[in-house]
């Protein structure tokens, strides 16, 4: 059974129907990119699939293997959150909120996890300082290994570089490629059109055309074509990669 698997699934906000009718299906270890145009859906197929929007209708499965509080999730910052007046430490540690169930305190199985996923994330040196004091790479770090906490197996990330300099943009993407790599499967929305097809496993395209399948299957479709011609000309992905140059990813 794959790992999660979406079918015949409407949804929309405000009374406004926004997605109608998806199917699609991840399987373990899958690199799932969820790209589109603004205003399509994206986010609130990212919350219903968090089960924090219900759907108006169809239906979310997942494996038995996978709890839904076992879902790591990386939201966009708000300019609130990223002004957070707490310690790295803190932010991290409550993570593992999610798995404790009744207990009221963090026990050293949640403390060890807690500084293994900062050094995963190469946060270590930051444990003591006020997360609002990091630069916007930093605290991206930070969210990333208090996901970490909260699963072993699935993380959902929603623009994980949104705002970020060039540099650290690269610095991220190496690092959830790295994640995917060590079993960790990922569904991230991204506008990033080129580093999606260098990256992802699969695709979904949503909008007033739905497309899910590989990349490579992706680049062959009409939509697929059209979408990532238009946004590397155009510069929507601040890129001037050529759509040749794209199909190299495949």
């Amino acid at each position: 059974m794959p790992l999660l698997t979406v079918k015949d699934l409407s949804l929309g906000y405000d009374g406004c129907r926004v997605i109608e009718n998806l199917n699609f299906s991840i399987n373990e270890g899958d690199y799932l990119s969820i790209v589109g145009e603004n205003g399509s859906g994206k986010t609130t197929l990212m919350k219903t699939l968090l089960h924090l929007q219900k759907p108006i209708s169809g239906e979310i499965l997942v494996s038995d293997g996978l709890k839904p509080d076992e879902i790591g999730y990386l939201p966009q910052q708000t300019l609130v959150q990223k002004d957070f007046p707490a310690s790295v430490w803190e932010i991290v540690l409550s993570g593992c909120q999610s798995s404790m169930g009744l207990k009221p305190f963090y026990g050293k199985k949640e403390k060890v996890l807690a500084e293994k996923n900062m050094e995963l994330m190469g946060i270590s040196d930051f444990k003591n300082r006020c997360y609002r004091e990091l630069s916007g790479g930093q605290q991206q770090r930070v969210l990333l290994a208090r996901a970490l906490c909260a699963t072993k197996k699935l993380i959902l990330l929603d623009e994980p570089v949104a705002g970020l300099d060039p540099v650290v943009t690269q610095q991220m993407y190496e690092t959830i490629k790295e994640l995917n790599a060590s079993g960790i499967t990922i569904i991230m929305i991204s506008h990033d059109i080129a580093s999606a097809l260098k990256y992802s496993s699969h695709i979904l395209h949503i909008g007033k055309e739905v497309f899910f399948g590989t990349k490579a299957e992706y680049l062959k479709s009409n939509k697929g074509f059209a979408f990532s011609e238009r946004e590397l000309r155009t510069g929507g992905c601040q890129t001037e990669l050529s759509f040749r140059e794209v199909k190299s990813y495949a």
